[in-house]
């Protein structure tokens, strides 16, 4: 006799649309936003939501790619984007501001008025779907943390030399693009 699926499995992901349950307020739009901007980042992210029950019958809108990326929720006071390994993500506009004390994920709450830094959180979330792409493949968390610190510290290094150079191009009277005039050839 075959056994059917479980009732826990069938509902343990929807769709994120089936059975909404968003506030009408500021939180309401304020997912909704979340939502177009994950969706603009990685346009291949799966949205379901999982984990319904009596207290949360609509489950919690989970993104995901190659496992998962993050959540979003909506509590009284702010809308929580969780992201599931946010701990080894680098954070170079510090918008994690919420669960920064454990080893493996970090939030970021949004309250009532928050405008969310569009492009640092769309940065963000391409860089969660790398650190799970890489892991796919095989990497262990520290070789991808290890790789992704190195490349910021390149980046760092690579940066610093660029404005001693041009400290330095500066003070020889040598134009730059960051000193030249509107109409110069140099202006960008």
């Amino acid at each position: 006799m075959k056994k059917s699926q479980s009732k826990s499995a069938e509902s343990s992901s929807k769709p994120i649309d089936e059975g909404i349950d968003i506030p009408g307020d500021w939180r309401g739009k304020l997912l909704s936003r979340l939502r177009a901007l994950i969706t603009e980042a990685k346009p291949e992210m799966t949205e379901e939501r999982k984990w319904r029950k009596p207290s949360n019958p609509a489950g919690v809108p989970t993104w995901s790619h190659n496992g998962l990326i993050c959540t979003g929720e909506t509590y009284q006071n702010v809308v929580k984007m969780t992201f599931a390994r946010g701990a080894s993500l680098a954070d170079p506009s510090g918008l994690f501001n919420s669960s920064i004390e454990g080893n493996t994920r970090r939030a970021i709450d949004f309250c009532e008025g928050d405008e969310p830094d569009e492009e640092a959180l769309k940065a963000l979330i391409r860089a969660a779907v790398a650190l799970n792409t890489t892991s796919a493949r095989g990497e262990s968390s520290r070789q991808v943390r290890e790789t992704l610190s190195a490349s910021t510290d390149r980046m760092a290094a690579r940066s610093a030399r660029l404005r001693a150079a041009i400290e330095v191009a500066e003070r020889r009277g040598v134009p730059t693009r960051l000193g030249a005039k509107k109409g110069s050839p140099l202006a960008a």
